[in-house]
């Protein structure tokens, strides 16, 4: 007769056998871990979606993308200024990525200001943090949907390009190069400061909060680098401290030559806020 230590430890042996999938083949084992992972993909998708669909499902959504159209065309083409493409004579759309930035200031945060802060507020974070993804993946979600967000606002001002390609004289006198290298380093631009309202989203329950410290983050992050660089007070060291701001590096790819360097900086900053994310939401959870 077996005794029932004996039984009890080779039960606990079939039950963990079960469980890991050690007894499977290795091909079912990765079956089983593409099928998770996959399983995980579809999660983050839908979450994806769901963002998107907020967004656009409210009317804030469109003002908010109205408001940066009509912006950038009234400073292109109506207001008198130095970016004024009929008044300034000349085939080229530098005014559209001078304006753009200043209005991502405003736009990006009214973008993102949501992402966590309603959350927070009308309790459903803790419904949330139960999907079966890790809060890395949840960031990652709304931010590429804040990025898709920022794109979709993008892309109606391509108009803007195929006017003054139209306008040129010869037709398509243009430098269409430094105009596509603008672009990216817009859409740069735009993630970047995604990243950084993911960020401020996740420190605050209110809306409006997380609004205003989001543009100051981004405006420092922008402006305030060239601004201590202008002051000439570092010596030898000011054009390091000019390349810790967004500006010198979006003005770089603006010029049409895509440096991996600019590339590293953008990712590595988008990287910094996504980590300090994932660091606030699990400081909720002390």
């Amino acid at each position: 007769m077996c005794s029932k230590g004996f039984v009890d430890s080779s039960l606990f042996q079939l039950i963990s056998l079960l469980t890991d999938g050690s007894f499977l083949p290795e091909t079912d084992k990765k079956s089983i871990i593409f099928a998770d992972a996959l399983n995980e993909y579809t999660n983050m998708f839908a979450l994806y979606l769901k963002e998107i669909r907020a967004f656009l499902s409210s009317v804030t959504g469109y003002v908010v993308i109205l408001v940066f159209l009509i912006t950038i065309g009234l400073f292109l083409w109506f207001f008198p200024n130095d970016f004024n493409i009929l008044d300034y004579g000349y085939a080229n759309l530098d005014g559209l990525f001078v304006v753009a930035p200043l209005v991502f200031l405003f736009l990006v945060p009214a973008v993102t200001m949501r992402s966590f802060s309603e959350e927070n507020k009308t309790g459903t974070i803790e419904l949330l943090l139960t999907r079966p993804l890790s809060d890395l993946q949840i960031i990652i979600a709304k931010y590429l949907a804040s990025v898709t967000l920022i794109l979709i606002a993008l892309l109606p001002t391509l108009v803007y390009f195929f006017s003054v390609y139209q306008l040129g004289f010869p037709k398509g006198n243009l430098d269409a190069g430094s105009i596509w290298g603008s672009y990216i380093g817009l859409l740069f631009l735009g993630s970047v400061f995604a990243s950084i309202g993911i960020f401020a989203s996740s420190l605050s329950d209110n809306q409006v909060i997380s609004f205003i410290l989001a543009i100051i983050l981004c405006a420092f992050l922008y402006l305030g680098f060239e601004f201590i660089y202008s002051l000439d007070l570092f010596g030898n060291i000011d054009l390091f401290i000019r390349s810790l701001g967004i500006s010198s590096h979006f003005s770089s790819i603006s010029r049409g030559v895509i440096d991996t360097r600019d590339i590293v900086y953008f990712l590595s900053v988008i990287t910094l806020f996504i980590y300090l994310t994932n660091f606030s939401l699990s400081r909720r959870k002390w």
